[in-house]
């Protein structure tokens, strides 16, 4: 292998909000440290959104699909050229890609496991368009050993918090959220706790007309249904015990119009008790998966969660007076990149060969290199 050096590094992310596509120029050192270097939200075309949200809906033929995974890698290559024109090619470029499906169950067909994972963004097109070294398609191998595919930030954020030699809850809210468990005492694992903000967005989108609750100024202003919120709690995705992830494939339309039915009929207060739902959810998983084995000092939130005063102040009134809530800007990671920041970790780890999972968060069967090379 060759002497690690740093390396410049675009990682590019697209989560299950679909809102942009993030970019981030990072300097990534041998000793896994990532300093962002500049980051931007680069906007899918309308209709290429439209396209992936078809797709989401099982509304998308096999020919919908092929076309996109190559659009989309157009899409990845345009924003990655975005920061080239401004900073000249990077190392290596680093892509999580778009995920369509994402299936973990181990259902079997003639005795052969179903469980796969699918993201699109096509990695040739984005090495062809932009000239560098992409790394892609890092969900795959841990599937491949057992695993769940995901989280795979809890790699990154395994290296970065650690060092605060305390115990932490490194928690991201993006349309999923998911959180690590960072602790003195136990080996680092993580698990998907649930709704993030794909509920909230789609009935901001359904009643309001706009793309998310911007400030959770919808939410503060409606009033929590308990009777619908004691409802929601009661799926059984919340009861599972880790490893375990989830989806759009789980939490779909279909699903939120089927928990609209018991709603109240005052919008806003659907908007404050999906909020609450997701905070709740979050440090339920807490109590149940988490607090028995664990003390834990504080927790650390990122993802587009953060910036939602609302949901943080409904997770700081759930959590024990003890712990801390804080975010990811606290310690110098942008809230808005970091997961960006967290596959660019990934990718520089593909190039030196590292193994970059975490069988703990993933239920893999044993350490694996993630990613494929294209150039």
């Amino acid at each position: 292998m060759d002497e690690m050096k740093p390396k410049m590094v675009i990682g590019l992310m697209s989560g299950t909000s679909c809102d942009s596509i993030d970019a981030a120029l990072c300097e990534v050192y041998p000793d896994m440290r990532v300093k962002l270097v500049k980051g931007i939200n680069w906007k899918y075309p309308v209709h290429i959104r439209a396209k992936i949200f078809q797709i989401f809906k099982g509304e998308a033929s096999v020919q919908d699909i092929c076309q996109m995974n190559f659009a989309i890698g157009k899409c990845f290559s345009d924003a990655a050229n975005v920061l080239i024109e401004e900073f000249g090619k990077p190392d290596l470029i680093s892509s999580h890609g778009q995920t369509i499906f994402h299936y973990p169950k181990d259902d079997k067909l003639d005795d052969i496991s179903l469980r796969s994972t699918c993201q699109i963004g096509e990695s040739s097109v984005i090495a062809k368009n932009t000239g560098c070294l992409t790394a892609s398609n890092f969900r795959e191998a841990d599937m491949a050993l057992g695993g769940e595919g995901a989280p795979l930030v809890c790699f990154a954020d395994e290296k970065w918090f650690r060092p605060l030699k305390k115990n932490v809850l490194v928690q991201n809210i993006g349309g999923i959220s998911n959180v690590t468990v960072i602790s003195q005492e136990h080996p680092t694992y993580g698990f998907d706790t649930g709704l993030g903000n794909i509920a909230i967005d789609y009935c901001v989108q359904k009643f309001f007309n706009k793309p998310y609750d911007k400030d959770g100024v919808l939410a503060n202003e409606g009033v929590v249904s308990d009777n619908w919120l004691e409802i929601l709690l009661q799926d059984e995705y919340y009861l599972k015990n880790p490893p375990k992830t989830t989806g759009r494939e789980y939490f779909s339309p279909e699903y939120i119009e089927r928990t609209l039915r018991l709603a109240p009929s005052e919008p806003k207060d659907i908007i404050a008790t999906l909020t609450a739902l997701t905070a709740k959810t979050i440090v339920k998983a807490y109590e149940n998966f988490i607090f028995p084995d664990t003390s834990i000092d504080e927790v650390i939130v990122g993802g587009g969660g953060a910036y939602n005063p609302t949901l943080m102040n409904f997770i700081k009134k759930y959590l024990p007076k003890h712990i801390e809530l804080k975010t990811h800007e606290d310690y110098g990671i942008s809230n808005n990149f970091k997961e960006a920041m967290a596959f660019a970790l990934l990718g520089y780890c593909t190039y030196y060969n590292i193994p970059n999972n975490m069988p703990e968060c993933t239920g893999a069967s044993c350490r694996t290199v993630l990613g494929k090379l294209s150039n």
